[in-house]
């Protein structure tokens, strides 16, 4: 296998992944963990670079346009937005089921129904 992922193309991957990030970060505010924008951002890095590299791998410039710098731009554009929005809601499903993201006080929802029992 052949990696031409070169070092614009990289770039403008792991800007689109930050971009992602931070974007779910501010849409789900507290809603979620903390770690939500980095989560999102990993997985449309991740897959990403596997929809250009792996998936798209065969392809030549010539035949998947726009191509920045071996970085099959459309199709990391289309595959990692979704990756990213099943990311960001199974983060928010499981969080908010299990009460794991962060309160005021700094307490869970059952730390505070067991300290209101006692």
């Amino acid at each position: 296998m052949e990696w031409d992922l070169g070092l614009q193309g990289l770039g403008l991957l792991l800007l689109m992944s930050l971009g992602l990030g931070i974007i779910a970060q501010f849409v789900m505010g507290k809603a979620t963990t903390r770690w939500l924008g980095a989560i999102a951002a990993a997985a449309f890095f991740i897959s990403g670079l596997f929809t250009s590299e792996v998936w798209f791998g065969w392809a030549t410039e010539e035949d998947l346009q726009p191509n920045i710098d071996g970085l099959s731009f459309d199709e990391v554009l289309l595959v990692g937005l979704l990756t990213g929005v099943v990311s960001v809601l199974a983060t928010w499903y499981v969080t908010r089921r299990s009460g794991r993201h962060s309160t005021k006080g700094g307490s869970s929802p059952e730390t505070t129904q067991l300290e209101s029992r006692v």
